[in-house]
């Protein structure tokens, strides 16, 4: 079946979808963008996800060429256009397109922005990295200094997944000064004696909507939640380790950079905190 895509005001055949060459995000990655999870035909979080694209554009100085409200619109047209049961919807937003390639940017009043929105179907309840877990690798972090930034700067976590997948693992983890900052498209935990420990919130990780709901159902349940930068060599010694994204939710790591992490199994509370995700997210879904 050919998907319903949404193109700068227009619902479209994805044969038929088009951009300008001239478009900002096309030439120059200037583009901010969301993935919001689907599951059941509803969006978990998207006030999240929402609250993070606003901060994201204000932070670049771009302005939405939709409102909040018509953005939400747009979603559930998709997903009703796709019949989208499970999955996500990826929506990015750029600066436009200006008369030429210039590094100056348009006047927002004179050049509107651009806005792209596609479904995609994806089983994010359940699969087989879930069950057994999930292998990374590390690698040095040499992206820009603005990571809370969510934009489409996206050759170097590129790059990462490609060595990872090079090295027969699935993740890459990116190091700073001798410190894990994230994953190449996620937020990063270990657990160690029943404290769940991940890097503090600044300019120099993503502020992960999974993590902030994470670390509030974590807290719910009475864990210990330590937030601090840790090393490669920490998170080898761990008794588990996992990530949260999206579409990922409690994502399991039992090996890094080639060396066993506990039992080597999904460990019990990456489990259990996917499971709590999973039952109370869809209650406020929209």
């Amino acid at each position: 079946m050919t998907r319903t895509v949404y193109v700068n005001g227009d619902y479209l055949p994805e044969t038929e979808a088009k951009v300008s060459i001239f478009d900002r995000g096309f030439l120059m990655a200037d583009a901010v963008y969301e993935v919001t999870s689907v599951l059941g035909g509803k969006l978990l979080d998207f006030q999240g996800h929402v609250a993070r694209l606003q901060r994201s554009l204000s932070e670049l100085q771009m302005v939405s060429p939709v409102t909040m409200d018509e953005l939400l619109e747009i979603h559930h047209q998709l997903i009703e256009k796709n019949d989208l049961d499970e999955g996500g919807i990826y929506l990015q937003i750029t600066r436009g397109a200006g008369a030429d390639r210039d590094f100056l940017w348009p006047d927002p009043e004179e050049v509107q922005g651009g806005i792209v929105l596609f479904t995609f179907a994806k089983k994010i309840t359940a699969n087989k990295s879930i069950d057994e877990g999930i292998k990374v690798i590390s690698i040095e972090d040499l992206r820009w200094g603005r990571r809370d930034i969510k934009t489409t700067q996206l050759l170097y976590p590129s790059f990462a997944k490609m060595q990872a997948k090079k090295a027969g693992a699935t993740d890459a983890w990116f190091v700073e000064d001798g410190y894990v900052t994230e994953g190449y498209a996620n937020n990063v935990y270990i657990v160690k004696d029943g404290v769940i420990i991940t890097r503090q919130l600044s300019n120099d990780i993503l502020h992960g909507i999974t993590r902030a709901a994470i670390l509030k159902f974590a807290a719910e349940a009475q864990m210990k939640v330590e937030e601090r930068p840790f090393t490669i060599e920490e998170a080898q010694a761990a008794d588990e380790a996992f990530a949260t994204s999206a579409t990922g939710f409690s994502q399991p790591v039992v090996e890094i950079d080639g060396v066993t992490v506990g039992t080597g199994k999904p460990g019990p509370v990456s489990k259990r905190l996917r499971e709590i995700y999973i039952e109370e997210m869809p209650k406020t879904a929209l």
